[in-house]
């Protein structure tokens, strides 16, 4: 038997419309590939159809696609370039065929989980088109002996050209994805960090600095109530007491601050009207919806809210400030602002509020977002953070 059998147009026709149906169908590369194969076996009356990909590296070629029964094969058969009668078509970008006896040619390498010995003649042709270059190896089999002819192989080198651009810009998605998620990886584990490191300094303030505060505190009142209440001593004392008091008030603080609502019980919106209510110098209002998102997500945009709730209480002097978390399909937005004292920005470099407004800008770059300051004197602050949708939890 010989001859692919594309010489009718309807069926060049009805091939055409299907390959460029599935390059139109999204960038995956998987769904691509195994379309591509179901497409070509369907219009050329071969058995079987597999679509090798280059990997990353350009060094190796990796089954992205196949006809039943080997499709459960896709991702698990990788080879060198070079390595069998795919490898020599990509290292040589030559077509490769052979009629029969496959296991006779030097270039073949049997693979027992795509069934080789069951199949006669294969065609093998490289993908390549001029802009991508190389991109991977189209192979056919067949059961019974085909002479494939120059013009089939012309055929299906010209089907490869036809989807090398197609599966160029799939591995480009596919590459672009890989970094998008190792840099959501990256971003977990530096706020897992930094999360950690402030567990470890609440338990530090904890065990330490607020127990001894606890014990002089007990020290201060027997020293006091061992003094007449009149004398300059007792005074001193009790004033040492009060401090003391003070001291370790602000230690509890410390340890609220660096010890946040757990979010992954309370949600975002509940741990952001948690951190309002511990805000006891200014009245803070909290507004807008709950929406769940990747932890490490959730806990940059409250230490931004934590941070920029400092300030307000540090420097702006304000008479209230708002809290405000907005969501929907492609953002999230959270905004803190007041109607304190304002600034000018560009004349503030390096000052405790710069500083405070780089920490913020930090953690929403950290986790894919931006944040932006508005703010002139006598006319308050607004401090927003706005990150990407994400899927919820």
């Amino acid at each position: 038997m010989s001859g692919l059998g594309l010489a009718d147009p309807e069926r060049e026709n009805a091939l055409l419309t299907g390959i460029i149906e599935a390059i139109s169908a999204g960038p995956e590369l998987g769904p691509l590939a195994a379309s591509v194969a179901r497409l070509i076996v369907a219009a050329t009356a071969t058995d079987i159809c597999f679509v090798h990909v280059l990997d990353d590296s350009d060094g190796a070629l990796t089954l992205a696609g196949a006809t039943p029964p080997f499709d459960c094969q896709v991702g698990r058969v990788r080879l060198a370039l070079g390595e069998g009668v795919s490898g020599w078509v990509a290292s040589r970008h030559q077509p490769a065929v052979i009629a029969e006896h496959k296991e006779a040619d030097p270039r073949y390498r049997y693979f027992p989980e795509l069934g080789g010995p069951g199949y006669t003649s294969m065609a093998s042709v490289p993908m390549a088109s001029r802009p991508a270059g190389l991109v991977g190896v189209l192979n056919v089999h067949t059961r019974q002996r085909r002479d494939f002819t120059d013009r089939d192989v012309r055929l299906l080198t010209s089907i490869g050209s036809l989807v090398a651009g197609a599966m160029h810009q799939a591995r480009l998605h596919r590459r672009l994805a890989a970094r998008e998620q190792a840099a959501e990886r990256f971003a977990e584990q530096v706020i897992a960090a930094q999360e950690a490191e402030r567990q470890r300094l609440a338990g530090d303030i904890h065990d330490g600095i607020t127990q001894r505060l606890v014990s002089l505190a007990y020290h201060l009142d027997a020293a006091v109530a061992a003094l007449p209440p009149d004398e300059v001593a007792a005074r001193e004392l009790r004033r040492a007491r009060e401090l003391t008091d003070l001291t370790l008030n602000e230690a509890h603080a410390a340890i609220w601050g660096l010890r946040p609502p757990v979010l992954e019980d309370l949600g975002l919106a509940d741990g952001l009207a948690s951190l309002a209510r511990s805000i006891a110098q200014v009245p803070v209002t909290v507004t807008g919806t709950d929406c769940r998102l990747p932890e490490h997500v959730e806990i940059a945009l409250y230490r931004i809210a934590q941070e920029a709730l400092q300030n307000v209480v540090k420097h702006a002097q304000a008479s209230l400030a708002e809290v405000e978390l907005r969501c929907d399909a492609s953002r999230t937005t959270l905004r803190v602002s007041d109607n304190g004292q304002g600034f000018d920005l560009a004349a503030r470099p390096g000052d405790e509020t710069s500083y405070g407004l780089r920490s913020m800008a930090e953690r929403a770059e950290l986790v894919g977002g931006r944040l932006t300051v508005a703010s002139r004197p006598g006319l308050g602050t607004s401090v927003t953070a706005t990150v990407p949708g994400r899927s919820s939890r």
